[in-house]
């Protein structure tokens, strides 16, 4: 029974149904809304006295991470205890509102009499509970309960997306009145309870002047059994458990599944509480203090009595706050009657809600409300109260019936402010100053006693959020102090002087703009250059922006202009009219006056000329003249224009400054934040113009920290803990250090003494390093202190809580990176060229920001990680080592193995591998969490290293080793793999839902492992691509989608972007078509928000860099040229040359593949210095890979064929390029190729193997520059009639060679070019096999066109490829007589290579067409004659050769095709 119980509980729809009252659970209520229900009952109001007390405490609290733990143990200690009570007498809990609940006994008249006398003997046994127990932490709780009972109306309202109940009538007034009459530990009857209830039981007291009573006690008759009497009154109760249930405290308990009513149900629940709704997880996830925003609004209605009339009032009211709500992020938490209205509980900040500008958004939402409300019929007073601050979140109840609310003193504020204030929208002090908008929208109001708030402080009315030209308001208010200077700034102030006397001389506009998040100081950069910008012949005009004002068309410029034309000292319309018309009347026409009207608000008669103008005629007039005024008036003075906030400005100021600093000699100065949203095409060109000067502002220097602490305490010196404490906490952030300083002072941590003299120091060897933290430099001091500042005794800094506003930053900073909807960057109605574009111009964005001189995002020097490994990690791994810590030295060398992995040296991975094995065999007893977790890193790494080698067989056992000690499984059976797959969907789901709100992120341990295992299955998908079964697709499939939930649980941004990227590339090689573009396009969504600075920067680029060579792959060479140039210059700029030179790789093969010759040599040159100044070895091979490949296919030579054997022959044996899949099967196969082209190509092929013979042809022309405008035939083409000249024994040396590297397959393109040259050296010899009328040719053949169509059969093959292989299978077919499929394949290559855009194979194909089937005789051998002519780059760059030359070369190598010898 037990356990179909707990079974029962475990449904969604029981626990749903823990949220809501019995009255909802089992309503039947009409689908209009409203809709409304009568019946009679019983009511009781329990207020808890103490709880909003003692969450002021806990938020307050000096500590942090107890709080909400202890102060939700606390409120649930008791109200579970009420809760219980109430259930075990057949009440229904209706709502909890904060530390209050109501509960319902619903009956039937005639039932209301004994029922009363129940209810009566629940409230003193509530009373007794709190009687025998012990006050916890110190705070007194007890409880005051009314009692009402008679006629009860509910009403449902609501919208679509959610569902809202009210209890009204003259019952629910009078439970209210009846608790506020009640003193602590009292129960009170209304006057209609006491005239329907047995007054023979109960002994009552007299409440003077009320016609309401106090109960003392029950006194029944002796003969009276309270067990019967109470069994007969709970068979008036529908929905008391009884029967099999009776051991039950609800009967909702055991609710049966029924997604109809669940569906029904979920209405009333708060959308964050559904995604959370398993109780285990919700009090630990959604309890917690937060800072957050109250808005409290209630409803007084003129015909107070009647539900019908006032139920479409609030309805009405409803649907707008909601929509209102939705818009900004805010959520109704509760509705009920209160104090004669209906309120309205709102709340901005909940988990998962929370936004910049949050309180912004309250007020504007609160004045839209109130705006509505006041309109709608029925609503006599509107009254609305706003308040900002920590509150408790969280659920508060029974597990069986329980709410989501909120408890704090800023509710009680924002509540009393709605009553006491009523008809207008306050907010408190907190509200005012966090809000960030001008003072002008706000008036304080007189001060009011309050009923339970001690000390609200400054209350404040909002006046309404429409933006008004008051002139002389929005100017920026210079708080400048003389004896601080501005401190850390010094290279931005000189930015300004600079700048400055340059704009003083010379005839022309400046544009200085300093960006910087929100706590960097910008407005105390401003107010500094406003004072330094003080001076004759100029005049200095200074304004502070704000959100209202973006919204306002043109705001920005008529604050310039009004100060301009003298309008800010004016006091009247009049006076600024007359005015405004001693201005223009030379510049403007007396008709045209009326355009002034709006933007200057003045009321010059409207002429008929202006009233037929267009909007945008009378924009162009306005401006026209504006230019004129400030022509003239920068004649007599130059004007210095300093803006604060300048993301604020609208459009159109931005469009008239672009013109005006085009044609008006104008210093503009601004501050402003990250833009949002993309910049106005005004904006960005003033960015770009070659007189702008663009700042970002770093954090400040721990020297500048300290010594803005000295002088904000004006204090002598800090304790060297305060110092660090604030420097590490503050993150160079004026702001945030600010902040910390008050919260120290609101906890009274710090102490202030007179400082002593050196003498009287008390100076030992143990406090040497213990003293205090001194300015750098002498600062000025109020009246020269000599005081110190120290810490209280017992402090602990690191364990502080941090103050509110923190918390809430970090929250918000957190909520930016949060996956955006697709509608909030990539709109639907993008074309796939609109996104292109979008995508492209947001890394041109970010390549220019990354250009400023800015030490926050370029690196000092470049990467140094080999040297790293060598002179750190090294020495530290022998030394745990001869120390005999064998788990350190472990750990260090698995360090090292990681390092080596990054630096692509397979070897020397392998090698300390091999180290770590052995440790890990000496340390086989420990079975500690960590040595579990380093021997499954061990194992990942060793399947990483068979990965890079081609081997496997042994990479997948090594991964799933690695999975197995990390705790999760990977299947092995098809039955398995199929469940798997269906249980990792509902993950993705579930961790997709997640990333869209907040949730806590995994601890350490459980992070390492969620990386390993990512890592883990980012190779596994691609190993089972590389397999043919059919079967091993869906295991590719599975490992790679749990990639992507692995990643999105570890809530890293790299590792969501790397997965979204591999599964993009997953569904593309699998031919999904559609899908990989959303994943894709979820990855960039990601990076679209990240902090551009240190790893976010890097994550951008790592994005252009792997989606260009994944456009590659997929052969969409344009769009990989575009990205991988952008790749290339984020790389080169961060100076990152392990990742700069695999970009240069694959740009060069994209410009090769589109005979982009001359950007082609360029890439090359980039590349060949890299690998000099690196001393890369895998670049430099690289580099002489393509020099091969220009040779064979792009008919001109760049470096000679000597010089790329020697490069072969020198480092053949270097352990990272043997130890390398791919590149040296390319360089042996390309070499292969080139020997059999005849004996002038090499001096000294033989020289290249131990076994081979020396040949010394006549030597070929050296070219150290080369690059051609034309392209020329492929090499297997040139090959077919010179057999006999050419050197078969080199090409088997090289082609036995690169066999051999055949088996190590991977799925990379590196691999697959190499494999490409190795099967055209094998079309080649097929040639030869067949003139010489070799037995095997045909087997050769059919087993020559099996292996190519396999390569073209396999998922990780790149379609890039595809061309080349259809070609190659196309020769195969005439070699072999198959006209038809030769056909086939070389049509469908065409096709291939003109959609992709591949000039250089199309050229090829084209040259096969023509040739296979031209009937023309046979030429002379003339290709090693051709080949010793061929042309280098620099020869045609000087006119020397013409592409034309090269062109007719082509008919020199002409193709036979022999008889089919078959």
């Amino acid at each position: 029974m037990s356990s179909r119980r707990e079974e029962s509980q475990d449904r969604a729809i029981v626990r749903i149904a823990a949220h809501l009252p019995d009255l909802i659970v089992y309503g039947d209520f009409s689908p209009e809304r409203p809709s409304v229900d009568y019946f009679d009952g019983v009511l009781m109001f329990v207020d808890i006295s103490g709880f909003t007390a003692m969450t002021e405490k806990f938020s307050t609290a000096m500590y942090m991470d107890r709080g909400a733990e202890q102060l939700v143990e606390i409120l649930n200690h008791y109200i579970s205890a009420i809760v219980e009570k109430v259930l075990i007498f057949g009440g229904d809990i209706l709502k909890f509102a904060g530390d209050a609940l109501l509960a319902l006994w619903k009956v039937e008249r005639r039932q209301l009499e004994n029922i009363i006398t129940v209810v009566i003997k629940c409230s003193l046994e509530i009373h007794g509970l709190f009687e025998t127990q012990e006050a916890e932490e110190g705070l007194d709780v007890r409880v005051k309960i009314g009692l009402a009972a008679g006629h009860i109306t509910m009403l449902v309202f609501g919208d679509e997306a959610r569902n809202y109940f009210l209890v009204i009538g003259q019952a629910v007034e009078d439970v209210r009145l009846a608790q506020n009459m009640a003193q602590m530990n009292d129960v009170v009857l209304s006057p209609n309870c006491w005239q329907l209830c047995d007054r023979s039981m109960i002994e009552i007291e007299r409440i003077p002047d009320q016609r309401a009573v106090k109960v003392n006690f029950l006194k029944p008759p002796s003969t009276f059994n309270f067990d019967e009497f109470f069994t007969k009154c709970m068979t008036f109760m529908n929905y008391y458990p009884s029967g099999d249930h009776k051991n039950l405290l609800r009967l909702a308990c055991m609710l049966e599944s029924d997604p109809e009513l669940e569906m029904s149900l979920q209405k009333y629940v708060m959308e964050s509480i559904l995604k959370q709704i398993d109780d285990k997880q919700l009090r630990g996830y959604l309890s917690e203090l937060r800072p957050v925003t109250i808005v409290f609004v209630n409803l007084v209605f003129k015909d107070q009595d009647k539900a019908e009339v006032i139920g479409s009032a609030i309805q009405d009211a409803c649907v707008h706050i909601s929509s209102v709500l939705r818009v900004f992020r805010g959520q109704i938490n509760k509705v009920f009657m209160f104090d004669k209205g209906c309120s309205f509980l709102c709340v901005f900040g909940f988990p998962g809600e929370k936004a910049p500008d949050e309180v912004t958004h309250a007020l504007e939402s609160a004045v839209d409300i109130f705006d509505f409300c006041s309109q709608v019929h029925k609503i006599h007073t509107v009254s609305i109260g706003v308040a900002s601050g920590i509150v408790f979140c969280g659920i508060v109840g029974h597990s069986v019936r329980h709410e989501y609310t909120v408890i704090g003193q800023k509710v009680n504020i924002a509540a009393r402010m709605m009553m006491y204030y009523p008809g207008i929208v306050t907010c408190d002090s907190v509200t005012y100053n966090g809000s960030n908008l001008p003072a002008y929208f706000f008036k304080e109001l007189p001060k009011k006693v309050m009923k339970g708030v001690a000390d609200s402080g400054p209350v404040y009315q909002c006046l309404g959020l429409n933006e008004k030209v008051m002139f002389g308001m929005a100017y920026l208010i210079c708080s400048r102090d003389e004896g601080c200077p501005l401190l850390g700034r010094d290279k931005e102030i000189k930015y300004f002087m600079c700048i400055m006397k340059e704009f003083l001389v010379s005839n022309c506009s400046r544009v200085l703009m300093y960006e910087g998040s929100s706590g960097y100081g910008k407005s105390q950069i401003l107010m500094e250059i406003e004072y330094l910008a003080q001076g004759e012949n100029h005049r200095t005009i200074a304004i502070a922006l704000t959100k209202i004002g973006f919204h306002q068309n043109f705001y920005t410029i008529q604050i310039l202009m009004a100060n301009v034309l003298g309008l800010d000292a004016c006091k009247h319309y009049k006076e600024r009219q007359t005015n405004l018309q001693n201005k223009v009347k030379t510049l403007l026409d007396e008709k045209f006056y009326c355009l002034l009207n709006d933007i200057f608000h003045v009321q010059f008669p409207i002429s008929r000329e202006v009233s037929k103008m267009t909007t945008l005629k009378k924009q162009k007039q306005l401006e026209a003249l504006f230019l004129k005024i400030l022509e003239q008036t920068v004649k007599e003075e130059r004007i210095i224009f300093i803006i604060d906030e300048g993301q604020f400005i609208d459009s159109a100021s931005w469009a008239f400054m672009e013109k005006l600093i085009r044609t008006v000699p104008i210093f503009i100065i601004m501050s402003l934040s990250p833009f949002a949203d993309t910049p106005c095409a005004a904006a960005r060109t003033i960015m770009k113009n070659r007189n702008a000067t663009y700042v970002t502002l770093g954090a400040l220097q721990p020297k500048d920290i300290r010594n803005k602490v000295c002088l904000d305490l004006n204090v002598r010196c800090i304790p060297k803990e305060l110092d660090t404490y604030l420097v590490e906490g503050s993150c160079g952030i004026p702001f945030y250090c600010e902040e910390l300083l008050k919260n120290l002072d609101h906890h009274r941590v710090l102490v202030f003494q007179p400082m002593e003299s050196e003498e009287k120091t008390n100076m030992t060897w143990n406090n040497l390093f213990k003293n205090f933290s001194r300015p750098t430099e002498e600062l000025n001091y109020e009246e020269r202190s000599e005081e110190v500042c120290t810490l209280a005794s017992g402090v602990r800094l690191k364990n502080l809580s941090p103050p509110a506003s923190l918390k809430a930053e970090e929250e918000i900073t957190f909520s930016k990176i949060e996956t955006p909807k697709k509608s909030e960057i990539f709109s639907e109605n993008l074309s796939p060229e609109e996104i292109r574009e979008k995508i492209l111009s947001f890394f041109d964005v970010i390549i220019t920001k990354m250009k400023m001189p800015e030490e926050d995002i370029i690196p000092l020097e470049s990467c140094q990680c080999e040297e790293i490994v060598e002179m750190v990690i090294m020495p530290l791994a022998h030394h745990f080592l001869a120390l005999g810590e064998n788990n350190k030295a472990l750990y260090y060398f698995l360090e090292i193995t990681s390092a080596y992995l990054i630096l692509g040296d397979n070897y020397m991975a392998h090698l300390y591998l091999k180290e770590g094995e052995r440790l890990l065999k000496m340390l086989k007893d420990d079975t500690s969490w960590s040595h579990t977790f380093e021997a499954a890193a061990f194992y990942s790494l060793k399947g990483q290293v068979c990965f890079n080698m081609g081997q496997m067989v042994l990479a997948k056992k090594m991964l799933r080793k690695a999975l197995r000690l990390l705790n999760r499984v990977f299947p092995y059976n098809l039955i398995s793999l199929f469940l798997h797959t269906h249980v990792e969907k509902n993950r993705h789901f579930y961790y997709a839902d997640q990333q869209a709100q907040e949730s806590s992120p995994p601890g350490k341990r459980r992070l390492a492992q969620l990386y390993r295992q990512t890592a883990c299955f980012s190779l596994l998908w691609q190993i089972y691509s590389l397999n043919y079964f059919f079967h091993h697709k869906y295991y590719s499939h599975l490992a790679a989608m749990m990639q992507v939930n692995t990643a999105l649980e570890t809530q890293d941004d790299f590792q969501i972007i790397k997965a979204y990227l591999d599964y993009a590339l997953h569904h593309q090689l699998a031919g999904y078509q559609g899908v990989w573009f959303k994943q894709e396009l979820m990855a960039m969504e990601q990076i679209f928000n990240l902090p551009l600075k240190g790893v976010g920067i890097e994550i951008v680029s790592y994005v252009a860099d792997t989606l260009g060579y994944t456009k590659l792959l997929m052969g969409h060479l344009d769009l990989a040229i575009d990205l991988g140039s952008r790749a290339h210059k984020m790389w080169a700029l961060l100076r990152n040359p392990n990742r700069h030179y695999i970009v240069l790789c694959w740009l060069s093969k994209s410009l090769f593949l589109k005979s982009r010759n001359k950007q082609l040599i360029q890439v090359l040159g980039w590349l060949w210095d890299l690998s000099v100044t690196e001393e890369h070895i895998f670049s430099k091979a690289f580099f002489y890979f393509v020099c091969l490949d220009i040779m064979l296919y792009s008919g001109f030579v760049y470096k000679t064929f000597e010089e790329c054997l020697e490069f072969i022959r020198q480092n053949e044996d270097n352990r990272i390029l043997k130890f390398q899949s791919g590149i040296l099967l390319g360089l042996y196969s390309s070499v292969a190729i080139c020997c059999g082209l005849g004996q002038g190509l090499s001096t000294s092929v033989g020289t290249a193997g131990s076994h081979s013979t020396t040949r010394r042809p006549a030597p070929s022309p050296v070219c150290h520059s080369a690059g051609v405008a034309g392209t020329c035939e492929p090499a297997f083409l040139k090959n077919i009639r010179y057999a006999r000249l050419q050197d078969w024994d080199s090409f088997h040396e090289f082609s036995s060679r690169a066999k051999n590297l055949v088996p190590r397959r991977t799925p990379t393109a590196l691999y697959y070019e190499g494999i490409s040259r190795y099967m055209e050296g094998e079309v080649l010899y097929l040639q030869k096999q067949i003139e010489g009328q070799s037995e095997n040719a045909q087997d050769s053949g059919v087993e020559l066109l099996k292996s190519l169509e396999s390569l073209v059969a396999q998922n990780t093959t790149g379609p890039v490829f595809y061309p080349r292989l259809y070609h190659l299978m196309a020769y195969a077919c005439i070699l072999m007589g198959d006209g038809q499929n030769c056909d086939l394949f070389l049509n469908t290559a065409l096709q291939l290579s003109e959609t992709q855009g591949n000039v250089l194979e199309r050229c090829w194909l084209n040259m096969s067409k023509e040739r296979w089937y031209s009937s023309s005789e046979r030429t002379d051998d003339r290709w090693p004659q051709t080949l010793a002519r061929l042309p280098s780059w620099e020869k045609v760059a000087a006119g020397e050769a013409s592409a034309q030359d090269v062109q007719k070369n082509k008919f020199l190598m002409r193709v036979n095709i022999l008889d089919n010898p078959f």
